[in-house]
């Protein structure tokens, strides 16, 4: 599942092409996706000005004109892509655009500027759906988040008391929502092997100094994924339809028997199965 760096640099693609636009048409091509669409989804949708794309979490959010926002998550396999006058490869009053859009090419929308935005999903484990934008903080998609990891509310001092007493091993806490938005499997084991904490300690045992440098690892460890668009593994494609490139930059995930990147250590990728997920890191230099 694309985690947080992917989504924001999904949102960054997206960002020129709708923020301002108008959505001349939309086109609901199926009536659902993990969940049904709203009811007249894309009669709703259609004439609405996109005020700007935000992500909360693993979600993007489309503001609408008249207080309405459209909450995208992209599910397994779901992706954006961008076409028309933008980026020159179709022609929207072509018939050839039509003929173009496959099977699970589930919702497309065209703007005033005569570019679409085409979401593709294999598996339909995507969702969108509308909601005021009063009750998004309660939505219950929304409401249990945590502070967004890239936030001056995640910090030091918060991860000490989210922590607090927790029994669970630390990659299990920090794969909570409720505890850090939009973390996931991959920049969880990297995150904890720059900070060179063990994916097995006791998270109750990590506030103090090992929080101090778990925070900016994982701040880092996201940052560096977003300026490298991400990272391309199975169906994950940038809006653009270009890869991301941080999967090159791993330093324990997917690197099972492989020598440990920390300079000095001679010790070996292992992998371990940590509630159903695997989970890769160095038992020598992790602690």
């Amino acid at each position: 599942m694309p985690e947080l760096p992917e989504v924001e640099t999904v949102r960054q693609g997206l960002a020129p092409v709708l923020e301002g636009r108008i959505l001349r048409r939309v086109d609901a091509r199926r009536p659902d996706l993990r969940i049904p669409l709203p009811k007249r989804f894309a009669e709703r949708l259609t004439g609405r000005r996109v005020e700007r794309l935000t992500r909360r979490a693993k979600y993007i959010l489309a503001h609408l004109d008249g207080d309405e926002i459209l909450l995208m998550h992209l599910g397994m396999s779901g992706r954006f892509t961008v076409r028309g006058r933008l980026v020159g490869e179709f022609v929207h009053d072509a018939p050839s655009f039509q003929d173009a859009l496959g099977p699970h090419d589930h919702i497309v929308f065209e703007t005033d500027k005569g570019d679409s935005v085409v979401f593709t999903d294999h598996r339909r484990f995507g969702l969108m759906t509308l909601l005021t934008t009063n009750e998004a903080e309660r939505h219950k998609l929304l409401s249990g988040l945590g502070p967004e990891p890239l936030s001056d509310e995640f910090s030091v001092g918060f991860l000490n008391g989210a922590l607090k007493g927790k029994r669970t091993p630390i990659k299990a806490a920090l794969l909570d929502q409720r505890i850090v938005a939009g973390l996931g499997n991959i920049y969880v084991c990297e995150a904890l092997w720059r900070a060179h904490i063990s994916p097995k300690r006791i998270a109750a045992t990590v506030p103090g100094a090992r929080a101090r440098l778990l925070v900016p690892a994982i701040k880092r460890v996201l940052q560096d994924a977003i300026n490298a668009g991400g990272s391309s593994l199975r169906d994950y494609k940038r809006a653009n339809g270009e890869l991301g490139y941080f999967q090159h930059s791993f330093a324990v995930y997917d690197r099972e028997g492989e020598p440990c990147r920390t300079k000095g250590c001679k010790g070996r990728v292992k992998r371990i199965v940590q509630a159903g997920r695997s989970t890769f890191f160095c038992a020598k230099c992790q602690r």
